[in-house]
Order: structure tokens, then C-alpha cells, then sequence
């Protein structure tokens, strides 16, 4: 499994997965829920992704380093600073948030699979692989961070 480490960019996984729940909007059921609720839910956490994936962007922009996930190896500051103050993985929480404000909007049953899919391959195949790569690169600076701030919220 190893071969699969940060190999599939977060990004392309989330469009992925945000087509797919697009697809199986079309061939299965919705859930009923009340329009106004639905758009405002669906509001609420597009808005928040898109804050969480923009600020850590910026974050590494700021700090001069890779924005790349693949090549963790290539990070040349440890950020800490800013949205990074609140979750080690603002941009992954960032995409979970897009995947939960697009299937709320579709008002698919199909989340509830896509969500936990989207959590655990991007815990294990990008997540840890990043971590340790930083722990190695950065040391005591980067046990003390992970110490302080949560992988997501």
C-alpha cells in the first residue's frame, strides 16, 4: 500500500469524488429536506472549505513552500502560522467540507460513504506519509506542533 502514498493529489481526489456524487444524484433517491435548509447548509460549508483550502494556501504561499502534497519532501518551512494555528490540514479539511456542501446541495445518501471515504484515504495515503516525512525533516519543531494542533479540527 505504500505504492499508493501521496500519489493521487487531494485535489484531483475531490473532484473525483465530487463528480461521482454528482453521477449517483442522478440514479438514486434523494433525501427530502426542506429547500431553504439544504441551500443554507450547503452554503455554510462551501464557505467554510473555501476558507480553510484559500487560507492554507496562502499559509504556504507566505512562508515561500511547496504547496504540492505529492512531494512533501520538498517543503522547505514548517507553517504554523495563521489557519495552520487551527488544524495541521486546513486544505484537506477544506475539501471535506466542499464534499459535505455538495452532497447536502444534491441531497445524496451516496455522503454518507463518499465523506468517510474521502477522511480515511486521505488520513492514510497522504496524511501520515506527509507527517512522517515532516517529523523527519523537521524534528522536535514538528512533534512539538502535531503536540499542540489537531490533524483536523
Amino acid at each position: 500500500m505504500a505504492l499508493l502514498h501521496t500519489r493521487v493529489p487531494p485535489l484531483l481526489l475531490t473532484l473525483l469524488l465530487l463528480l461521482a456524487l454528482w453521477l449517483l444524484s442522478w440514479v438514486t433517491p434523494e433525501f427530502q429536506v426542506y429547500h431553504p435548509v439544504r441551500f443554507l447548509v450547503a452554503g455554510l460549508m462551501l464557505a467554510v472549505g473555501g476558507y480553510f483550502c484559500i487560507a492554507g494556501v496562502l499559509g504556504f504561499r507566505r512562508a515561500h513552500t511547496s504547496v504540492d502534497p505529492r512531494n512533501p519532501e520538498v517543503a522547505s518551512n514548517l507553517v504554523t502560522g495563521g489557519v495552520y494555528r487551527i488544524s495541521r490540514h486546513p486544505m484537506y479539511l477544506g475539501f471535506a467540507c466542499l464534499l459535505v456542501a455538495w452532497g447536502v446541495y444534491l441531497s445524496s445518501p451516496w455522503l454518507l460513504l463518499v465523506l468517510p471515504l474521502f477522511v480515511l484515504w486521505i488520513y492514510y495515503f497522504q496524511i501520515r506519509p506527509e507527517e512522517k516525512t515532516l517529523e523527519n525533516k523537521f524534528g522536535q519543531a514538528f512533534l512539538d506542533y502535531k503536540a499542540k494542533v489537531p490533524c483536523w479540527l
